[in-house]
């Protein structure tokens, strides 16, 4: 993988001579006591600003002034105007514009479009402080408060918009969030290294509209550079036929042109694929054509050993097809690492393809993939389809190459994700003099996000389990970030001794997700050139390394930290990973659960858990007989709480009745359940909006997925997660019956609901107020254990 400066290594910029701030200013009084006449800066967040490393606009401002540079924040302010955007004065290099922590409209939102009456990222909880889509609401602002000033847009908001993309809360495709807020910059993923040289070209006068070259950066601009090779998307992922790939690295089929005269042909009778640019006047009708006439003539190469034309030959066909290997020079490599008696790779026999013509391919660092234009994805659900998978196939920062797409007369470009920090430079991320509590500004309001997490450790970045409803993989990317130990260790002391109310337990030592710390691939070069999109799916990669010892041993020497009464872990356990290391469970359940353990199997069916790429709920079964084992031998009484998602795209109401059926054989209750969101970018919401599978080849005549749309049958989904509420039974019942099984509607323990219904539960339930008792749970039969959901 490429190497990138340490992210500390920049000479400072001479403001760095003033000293640091007790906390970052949110008002000019603030900027006069620091001796400042303006701010080089200016962080405009849609969170209140807390000075804690769990919070974007904290790790970005501290970062920026440990480079030298004075950093204001305008936290919330009032976007009905753009006074308040006036506060702090005009900024010496840009405006840095995030909606915080979380997307906007996932923040003020449900998964039913309705609104939410609280923000947990607003003092006492208060609702309605942030506008929707605030990233462009904001730079709107920014933009008339001071006319000229860069424009640098950033955050999970932005960097889930930074190409056209399916929006939920209006049910269309919307631009990228580019040409909506009219920014000079977007940063995406975790954009520090993107955000630290950014500054300091712009502190020695440069341009922001020649800075074209950071990455980890998008942008919009009228034509393309010169000395830029200009691969078409459907090259790399040619809708056609599917076959089982024979080998990891998932070499896709080179399909042969059909003979001329063929009506159906399309593209291939002029002597070409067919490329994304031939889809205007069609929409896309020429690729649906070429899929039905793609044939596969791939014969097969086994490879031993050190057989080197075809391992020259495979790397040939990735790098041109947007496969697995990432230049000139990868073919030795990946020979080197293959092991004997090794899966076939698929060799196209029907071309030629000698060795110097596969050495004349294009230079991947000046190569770039033209996805379908935002006027195409939006008319097109197969061309939407197809541009999500092939953008997902380009996000690994070791082989990712430049996206293009077209929207109207201009282009939005994508620079390759960037690198990962290394565990020296996260270190000293999180060791920046962060106050670790909210600003003075908000008295003794309570913030709850704040509460939650400020006796709580983040050990590490990124996720590779690369679930399809998830957005941090889109995010932090898959590469795993991991802390030091040591480094980990001293903000557990920090947290002892600067912490208001510590009581002596942290709360969570963990991230994403609470057991990939220090996880990764055995290799560098095969991370480098893999194009999976999940570690652990359909099983775990042999390739990762899932030792855990490491993750046990910095759990001990936590738990003997001085004043340390208890570490618990609750972030999310991927369950399929710790069923390697029975000793890691063992450690887990003695010593790290506070009674509840939350895990997520997401379904039971295998239909929802393959469009999840979810493991079986075997995995659940062989983990829950562990915890138990366990939990008994420490003399605990300690129970699992499963979380389950409803209506999730390839889901039956079939499956949700099989799901509840499970729940009730496992005297499961959940009480607080969760329906599919689609946020944008997610390969799910691709399944949502266009009811195409983007995990399998793209194809205009592909089965349809299972979408559940309408309200009605969301809200059966979730009435079957909780078939135990009385208020859900006489929906049950409907459509139990309408599905052929009332049989399951009675009194005895084999039926789902009973047949009668309790005085005062008629239909759903009205909402409770807050503060209220919890209803009474019944539950027909004499016999039960606790509650465990």
């Amino acid at each position: 993988m490429q190497q990138a400066p340490d992210l500390f290594s920049y000479r400072k910029h001479w403001a760095y001579k003033l000293g640091t701030a007790p906390e970052l200013p949110m008002t000019r009084a603030e900027m006069d006591l620091l001796g400042w006449d303006r701010c080089d800066i200016i962080i405009v967040t849609g969170d209140a600003y807390v000075d804690h490393p769990s919070f974007g606009m904290a790790i970005i401002g501290r970062l920026l002034e440990a480079q030298g540079f004075r950093v204001g924040i305008l936290s919330q302010p009032d976007w009905t105007s753009a006074e308040p955007f006036r506060a702090l004065g005009k900024p010496e290099l840009f405006f840095g514009i995030t909606a915080g922590n979380m997307d906007s409209m996932v923040n003020r939102y449900t998964s039913d479009r309705r609104r939410r009456s609280d923000d947990a990222y607003s003092p006492d909880g208060v609702g309605g402080r942030r506008p929707d889509r605030s990233v462009t609401v904001y730079a709107q602002r920014a933009r008339e408060a001071f006319h000229g000033v860069p424009i640098v847009i950033g955050g999970i908001e932005a960097s889930l918009r930074r190409i056209a993309h399916f929006d939920y809360w209006s049910d269309r495709v919307r631009r990228s969030v580019l040409a909506d807020a009219k920014a000079d910059l977007l940063l995406f993923g975790n954009a520090e290294r993107a955000i630290v040289e950014l500054a300091h070209r712009l502190a020695r006068g440069e341009p922001i509209a020649s800075i074209r070259d950071i990455r980890g950066t998008a942008f919009m601009r009228r034509g393309l550079p010169e000395g830029w090779t200009e691969i078409d998307a459907s090259e790399l992922d040619q809708p056609g036929p599917v076959r089982p790939h024979l080998n990891p690295y998932e070499t896709p089929d080179w399909p042969v042109e059909p003979t001329a005269g063929n009506d159906d042909a399309g593209p291939y009778v002029r002597g070409r694929q067919p490329t994304c640019a031939d889809a205007p006047a069609e929409a896309g009708s020429k690729l649906r054509a070429a899929a039905k006439v793609g044939v596969e003539t791939i014969a097969r190469a086994t490879v031993q050993g050190g057989a080197k034309l075809a391992a020259q030959a495979a790397a040939g066909a990735a790098d041109n097809t947007g496969d697995n290997k990432t230049g000139p020079n990868t073919a030795r490599a990946n020979t080197t690492s293959a092991k004997p008696n090794s899966q076939s790779i698929s060799v196209d026999h029907s071309v030629d393809h000698s060795v110097d013509q596969l050495r004349q391919r294009p230079v991947r660092a000046r190569s770039l993939v033209r996805l379908p234009s935002f006027e195409q994805v939006r008319d097109d659900p197969v061309l939407y389809a197809h541009a999500s998978r092939v953008f997902h196939l380009e996000t690994n920062p070791g082989n990712a190459r430049a996206l293009v797409q077209r929207h109207g007369e201009r282009e939005v470009w994508l620079n390759p994700p960037p690198i990962p920090l290394s565990s020296a430079e996260l270190d000293q991320v999180y060791a920046l003099p962060y106050s670790r509590r909210p600003h003075s500004e908000y008295g003794q309001a309570r913030l709850p996000a704040w509460e939650m997490i400020r006796h709580s450790i983040n050990i590490m970045r990124g996720c590779f389990g690369g679930c399809t409803f998830c957005s941090i993989t889109e995010h932090e990317g898959r590469i795993i970030q991991s802390r030091s130990e040591a480094s980990i260790l001293d903000e557990i002391a920090e947290v002892r001794d600067r912490t208001p109310a510590f009581t002596g337990i942290i709360s969570d030592l963990g991230g994403p997700t609470a057991n990939m710390w220090r996880l990764s691939c055995k290799d560098s070069r095969i991370e480098a050139a893999c194009r999976r999109l999940s570690c652990v799916y359909p099983g775990i990669c042999g390739n990762l390394n899932t030792d855990h010892g490491p993750l046990i041993q910095l759990y001990r020497k936590a738990r003997a930290v001085p004043g340390i009464k208890r570490v618990l872990i609750a972030s999310g356990l991927r369950y399929d990973l710790a069923l390697r290391s029975p000793e890691y469970i063992r450690e887990l359940v003695m010593h790290h659960v506070g009674g509840y353990l939350k895990i997520a199997p997401e379904h039971t069916e295998p239909g929802p858990l393959a469009a999840m790429m979810k493991p079986g709920i075997g995995s659940y079964e062989r983990f829950r007989q562990l915890f138990e084992r366990y939990s008994r031998e420490a003399g605990k009484e300690q129970y699992l709480i499963p979380y389950f998602i409803a209506a999730h795209p390839g889901t039956s109401d079939e499956d949700m009745l099989n799901l509840a059926l499970w729940l009730k054989r496992n005297r499961l209750r959940p009480d607080q359940v969760q329906a599919f969101l689609p946020t944008p970018l997610a390969l799910a919401s691709t399944m949502y909006h266009t009811g195409i599978n983007p995990l399998r080849r793209v194809r205009g005549d592909a089965k349809p997925i299972s979408v559940v749309r309408k309200l009605r049958q969301r809200r059966l989904h979730k009435a079957f997660l909780r078939w135990h509420d009385s208020a859900n039974w006489p929906d049950l019942r409907a459509a139990l019956k309408s599905m052929g099984r009332a049989d399951l509607i009675g009194n005895g323990k084999h039926h789902l609901v009973p047949a009668f219904q309790p005085g005062g539960a008629v239909g759903r339930a009205a909402p409770r107020r807050a503060g209220s008792p919890p209803r009474a749970q019944r539950w027909p039969t004499k016999r039960r254990r606790p509650d465990s959901g």
